[in-house]
C-alpha cells in the first residue's frame, strides 16, 4: 500500500511539473505551431465539471488548451468574490480517434482542491490533491445530433478526502440555427456519481447560445437529483457568460 501512494504522488508530481514546463514556454510552445486556444467564464454558482458538486457561489475559470492530438489542458478556478483559489486541474489529453463520425479520447489529470480551515482563530487554505483519469467517445449521428459516454475516475490522495470517486455519464448533443449566425445547443445527460460508499443518480441539461462574430457565449446549467445518498442541492442551476479565444 505504502508503495502504491508513493507512485501515485510520484506520477501527480511528474504531470505537475510537465505541464508546468510547457506554461511557462510559450514562445516554443508557438514555434513549433502548437496552436492554443482557452476561455474566461464567470459563473454564478461556480459548477464543478462533475453538476452535482458546486462552489457555491460566483466563480471565474480559467481553461487553456495547448497541442493538437496530444493536448495540455490546465483549468484554474477561483471564487470571484475574493479571489480564493477553488480548484487547480492540468490535463494531459491525447484523442485516439477524430472524424466525421467518432470521437475518441483518453486523459489523466493532477489536481488541487482547495478548502479553508480555522486554526488558532485564522482562517487558513488547504490544498488537497486528486489524480484522476478519463475515457471520452462520442458518436456523431448527424451533424447537429451526437451521443456519447464520459467515465472518470478520481483518487484522493489525501486522508480528509474520499479515495475513490466514480463518475458514468450517457450524454447528448443537439445543435441548432435559431437565426441566421445564431447557434442554440442543448446538451442533456444522466450520470451516476460514487464516492467511496455513497452512491446517487443524476440528470442534468445545460443551453448554450452562440451569438455571431463575437467570441461571447451564454450557457444555463440546471441539475436535479434522481436518488442519491451523497449530500447535495436537489435542483441547482448555474448562469456562465463565457469569453473564448485562439492564438
Amino acid at each position: 500500500m505504502r508503495v502504491s501512494c508513493e507512485l501515485l504522488l510520484l506520477a501527480w508530481r511528474l504531470l505537475v511539473l510537465v505541464g508546468l514546463v510547457w506554461l511557462v514556454q510559450p514562445c516554443g510552445v508557438r514555434a513549433q505551431g502548437l496552436p492554443v486556444r482557452g476561455s474566461v467564464g464567470i459563473t454564478n454558482k461556480g459548477i464543478s465539471f462533475v453538476p452535482a458538486f458546486s462552489l457555491g457561489k460566483p466563480a471565474i475559470a480559467f481553461s487553456n488548451a495547448i497541442g493538437r492530438r496530444l493536448r495540455f489542458e490546465p483549468e484554474l478556478r477561483f471564487a470571484l468574490e475574493d479571489g480564493r483559489p477553488w480548484s487547480f486541474i492540468f490535463w494531459w489529453r491525447y484523442d485516439l480517434r477524430s472524424d466525421e463520425k467518432w470521437y475518441l479520447r483518453v486523459g489523466a489529470h493532477p489536481a488541487l482542491s482547495f478548502t479553508t480551515r480555522t486554526v488558532e482563530g485564522e482562517e487558513l487554505i488547504v490544498a488537497r490533491r486528486f489524480l484522476a483519469g478519463e475515457v471520452a467517445v462520442r458518436y456523431r449521428l448527424t451533424p447537429q445530433v451526437l451521443a456519447g459516454v464520459y467515465y472518470l475516475y478520481a483518487h484522493g490522495l489525501e486522508p480528509s478526502v474520499h479515495r475513490h470517486g466514480h463518475f458514468l455519464s450517457v450524454q447528448a448533443g443537439l445543435t441548432f440555427s435559431v437565426h441566421p449566425g445564431w447557434v442554440l445547443g442543448l446538451y442533456p445527460q444522466v450520470y451516476y456519481l460514487r464516492l467511496d460508499e455513497r452512491q446517487g443518480f443524476y440528470a442534468a441539461t445545460s443551453l448554450t447560445l452562440s451569438p455571431p462574430r463575437t467570441p461571447f457565449s451564454l450557457s444555463v446549467l440546471v441539475n436535479k437529483i434522481l436518488h442519491t445518498r451523497i449530500t447535495g442541492e436537489d435542483w441547482l442551476w448555474n448562469v456562465s457568460l463565457i469569453y473564448r479565444y485562439r492564438m
